[in-house]
């Protein structure tokens, strides 16, 4: 079993490298043959351990030793137990549906073995990075993903709002792993090891330790370390105030849309803390720095989803809100709930993100939900694919979402974590507001009059391909009738549909109550919240019938409710209360000004240094003083020495004279 291992992310490394050095070779059809191939097998791999890790065996090992330096040791190596068989289930399988999906969705696009290439050698990073037994190849897979999320963002490297888009993205994650860079170093320089047994044996002892910041104020080693690491995860996870590069990342295409923003990098930070949960569950400020963060995610990128009207910005905010309840769970110490909610997760959020591309075909590359309406007779298969993804994401009862969205409220509703009060408001609250959002989305585009037909001809220039002048399978932006997608595209939103509605009702129990996570999870005795879970749980189907009489229902309903008639009965409601509240409308359009302050005082200060160090530095001191000195000093020196060179045989034989004179009396004086 062990030979699998190493085949887990090579297949689709593999894949990647066919693909993108020999894909004017293969071709088309041979780019997306070897790179669906890769990640098939792969998938297969992750089958087999999963059952293997299932069966009780687990493995922690080195594969190969890259530097010794003294006692330390740079490896790499896996690290495959039920954590990480659960990750690699999720990435491989959406990532499969992914690639499908890009058959026909990317059918015509110039830089088709490009973007396969791309697809698949972020898998190959993203598994690295869940099989990794230390920090160091856990770093190279961290930064791999976000590297490799650059270069698909910007995908259509012509269109000047995303090479904005994939900067921003990189930036604002190099902030992120610059605290997530200084955490592993304090690690390594306190612990004396970059291998995760080696540093969670030793942390107890390292508990009561102290290290000297700023001005000498003592603070908890673990809590730095752990907030540092955290950090990293706020720009991974796309929590406040890193989140803002999400958003913007709608710029890429849609499919990377699926695998990067819903499935795999976007929880590479919640996977990460939950690894580290034997260094966070010894620090109770780190803790509730992160459920703080979270509640704050949760509920303020919540708010920004009513406003929008691209079906892809929509997908993306809620997005941004259900990592925010991960995290959260993750500040109650329910590290298994947040796992149990990013899997759910992944699956029917791909199929939301996968289901709005599929409109975005339909609709000829028109991506506002305004210019929609009525495509339910038009798109039936990716109208009640899309029905079952927003169902299960706004938590109906025997849905996925449902149990993990609803054990992070009761978990959290259970912490006496400083800020629990503050995030169990926040989440619960977020339940009508994603309920809200997610069926505005879901009526104005499937349901109501048709309004695409006067705004056909306008074809905006929001869509994927705009920008390159063609489109999936050949429709041009001028309108037509909507129309269902080709299966390739289809048949992923169908194979999404299912873990989507089923997954949760059979994992809940093994997952959160049995012994799945035991010697993987740590959780301390006092953190009661999922001792308090267990206690109140009497099976999945109990769970969900009490859930009809609960307040996180009833939100979940009202929200529906109120979007269906602000939006299908009474439309001029929520344009009304736009203009009764303009500044708050206004605040929310603005996504509360956090690109404006960005762009003015770190953009803009940033810009103010480097001119003032160009002025000083580079004008002033460098071309200034040293180049310009220095040329100053030698034309000084030469219009002194000119006056010498007269071009008179007797002046230059009194300087002879001289000359000798002088030696002359040198050397008598010696």
């Amino acid at each position: 079993m062990n030979a699998l291992y190493p085949i887990i992310p090579l297949a689709p490394l593999a894949g990647a490298l066919l693909a993108g050095l020999f894909g004017r070779v293969i071709g088309r059809t041979g780019a997306h043959v070897v790179t669906i191939a890769g990640v098939l097998v792969a998938l297969v791999c992750s089958v087999m351990v999963f059952q293997d890790v299932q069966a009780g065996h687990t493995f922690n090992g080195t594969a190969y030793t890259w530097l010794v330096a003294g006692d330390i040791k740079m490896e790499v190596g896996f690290l495959v137990d039920t954590l990480t068989a659960t990750m690699l289930l999720v990435v491989t399988s959406v990532s499969l549906m992914v690639h499908i999906y890009t058959i026909g969705y990317m059918a015509d696009d110039p830089g088709y073995q490009r973007f396969f290439a791309y697809i698949s050698l972020f898998t190959f990073a993203m598994l690295m990075l869940v099989m990794s037994n230390n920090f160091l190849q856990l770093f190279f897979g961290w930064e791999a993903v976000g590297l490799v999320s650059y270069l698909l963002i910007g995908f259509w490297y012509t269109r000047p709002t995303a090479i904005f888009a994939n900067l921003k993205a990189f930036l604002v994650n190099r902030v992120g792993d610059f605290g997530f860079i200084l955490g592993i170093g304090l690690v390594l320089a306190h612990f004396g090891s970059l291998d995760y047994a080696t540093v969670f044996q030793a942390a107890p002892a390292k508990a009561a330790e102290t290290i000297a910041l700023m001005g000498g104020t003592q603070w908890s080693l673990l809590t730095v370390i752990c907030i540092l690491l955290f950090v990293g995860a706020m720009g991974k996870s796309a929590q406040f105030p890193l989140h803002v590069w999400l958003p913007d990342s709608m710029e890429g295409p849609t499919p990377i849309s699926a695998l990067i923003h819903a499935a795999t990098m976007v929880t590479a930070g919640i996977f990460m803390v939950a690894r580290m949960s034997p260094l966070f569950e010894l620090s109770e400020t780190a803790l509730s720095f992160v459920l703080v963060i979270g509640a704050i995610t949760a509920l303020f990128m919540g708010f920004l989803g009513i406003v929008q009207n691209d079906i892809k910005r929509v997908v993306a905010y809620s997005t941004l809100s259900q990592l925010g309840y991960m995290t959260v769970a993750l500040g109650a110490s329910a590290y298994s709930v947040a796992i149990f909610h990013l899997a759910t997760h992944a699956f029917f959020k791909a199929l939301l993100f996968l289901a709005a591309g599929s409109v975005i075909i339909g609709m000829h590359h028109d991506q506002d939900i305004r210019n929609m309406g009525g495509l339910r007779k038009y798109m039936p298969i990716t109208w009640l694919t899309s029905l079952a993804g927003s169902l299960a994401l706004i938590g109906t009862p025997f849905l996925s979402g449902f149990y993990s969205k609803d054990s992070i409220i009761e978990a959290v509703g259970a912490s006496h974590i400083a800020g629990s009060g503050f995030a169990h408001f926040a989440v619960m609250a977020g339940v009508f507001i994603t309920a809200f959002y997610s069926f505005r989305m879901y009526f104005l585009v499937f349901h109501g009059k048709e309004r695409f037909g006067a705004h056909a001809e306008k074809a905006h220039g929001h869509d994927d391909h705009a920008a390159h002048g063609h489109d999936a399978h050949g429709d041009h932006h001028g309108g037509g009738t909507p129309h269902e997608s080709p299966w390739v595209v289809t048949l992923p939103l169908v194979l999404l549909a299912i873990p989507s509605l089923f997954l949760g009702y059979f994992a809940i129990e093994p997952m959160l109550f049995g012994d799945y996570f035991k010697g993987v999870i740590h959780v301390a005795e006092h953190h009661e919240a999922m001792a308090d879970l267990r206690e109140h749980f009497h099976g999945a189907g109990a769970m969900a019938v009490h859930a009809l009489s609960t307040l996180p229902f009833w939100l979940a309903f009202a929200g529906v409710a109120v979007s269906w008639f602000f939006y299908l009965k009474r439309p001029d409601i929520p344009a009304a209360i736009a203009k009764t509240f303009r500044p708050i409308h206004k605040l929310l359009l603005n996504k509360y000004y956090f690109d404006d302050f960005n762009n003015v005082f770190f953009a803009g200060g940033a810009r103010l240094i480097g001119k003032g160090l160009w002025r000083i530095g580079d004008a002033a001191i460098i071309d200034g003083f040293f180049v310009n000195g220095a040329a100053r000093l030698i034309g000084w020196f030469s219009r002194i020495v000119r006056k010498l060179q007269s071009g008179y045989v007797y002046h230059y034989a009194f300087v002879m004279i001289l000359g000798v004179f002088a030696l002359l009396t040198w050397f008598v004086r010696t």
